[in-house]
């Protein structure tokens, strides 16, 4: 009886020095302190998280190496952390050893995924690293060389990429050829015909070729841009490639959607990669590029790695036939 009061007027008088309002404004304090910590831990400015131009004028000969780059592009290689949202998946990207595909290998690997890339011979270099990458994160990693805008290689292409990895379900046609031309009569059959094999060829014999493999879940995923919707001038016939990609994603996408196949496009904007420093931009666009954006500078890759994620991942599964705008705020539809 004597242990019950003594709890009892204990309570009471925990009761009388923590009133209700008192109890409230504390948890609205401590609330308001931990969102106040939070906000500023976690918020990262975009127009000054990555470099602005001025850049300085630089030329590889093509297809260039990301690794000689001047700044050396941000493919996530010290920022992207997984989490096993793609584990077990298996993954085909062209174009994987640099730029807007390597940021997607790189995510892919650290999601769970064992990955098989495509490049050029002449960009071993910058592929090695790739491989490396994969194969730290603990994934299967896969090289295959070779030239997509020849039909028989696109074949063999998918189909070592199958055997090695044991099956496909992710296929990310990234790989792609943009040349700056000031007018239509500096642009020869030979240049039309490899901007067309490289970026609408090669996607159309890889796609044959892969379908066979991809069950239900699977997804490909296309690369559009920013020059579907606003084309510039002296990008004359990439600018048509990227309009057919964002058609044929929307196209084969209402074709495979009902056999469980999901097909997205990615449509970027100003990227900072490889591609523009190999004959993509002239010098002088170069020193300002990305520098109109909203954001007033480029995109790095590392920054659209997470939507080839979300567009591979069973947590997207609603998401077919869509075009997924990042151009730092310019030229969108």
């Amino acid at each position: 009886m004597n242990e019950q009061i003594t709890r009892r007027e204990a309570l009471d008088k925990l009761v009388d020095i923590i009133t209700p309002e008192d109890s409230t404004k504390n948890q609205e304090n401590i609330q308001g302190e931990t969102f106040k910590n939070e906000s500023s831990s976690n918020l990262e400015d975009p127009t000054t998280k990555h470099p602005k131009p001025p850049f300085n004028k630089q030329f590889q000969p093509f297809p260039g190496l990301a690794a000689k780059m001047d700044p050396v592009p941000d493919h996530g290689e010290e920022s992207y952390v997984g989490s096993g949202r793609l584990t077990g998946r298996k993954a085909l990207v062209t174009g994987g050893d640099s730029g807007i595909g390597r940021a997607a290998v790189i995510a892919f690997a650290r999601e769970g995924a064992d990955v098989a890339i495509n490049y050029l011979p002449d960009e071993e270099s910058d592929a090695r690293e790739v491989i490396d990458l994969i194969k730290k994160a603990g994934r299967k990693a896969v090289a295959i060389p070779g030239d997509i805008r020849d039909e028989a290689f696109c074949q063999r292409l998918v189909s070592e990429a199958v055997s090695q990895l044991g099956g496909l379900d992710i296929l990310v046609n990234n790989a792609g050829h943009q040349k700056s031309n000031q007018s239509i009569l500096d642009i020869s059959t030979e240049d039309f015909d490899r901007t067309m094999k490289t970026n609408l060829y090669a996607p159309f014999w890889i796609i044959k070729a892969a379908l066979p493999h991809l069950k239900p879940g699977s997804s490909i995923i296309g690369l559009s841009s920013v020059q579907a919707y606003d084309p510039s001038a002296d990008l004359y016939d990439y600018a048509q490639t990227k309009a057919a990609t964002t058609s044929y994603v929307k196209s084969l996408a209402k074709q495979l959607g009902p056999k469980g196949i999901r097909v997205n496009g990615v449509a970027p904007g100003p990227v900072w990669t490889a591609l523009e420093v190999s004959g993509g931009q002239t010098q002088e666009k170069l020193v300002e590029f990305g520098g109109d954006t909203p954001l007033g500078r480029p995109g790095q890759p590392a920054e659209l790695a997470s939507i080839f994620v979300q567009f591979a991942d069973n947590t997207g599964s609603f998401a077919t036939g869509q075009i997924y705008g990042s151009a730092g705020g310019s030229g969108q539809p």
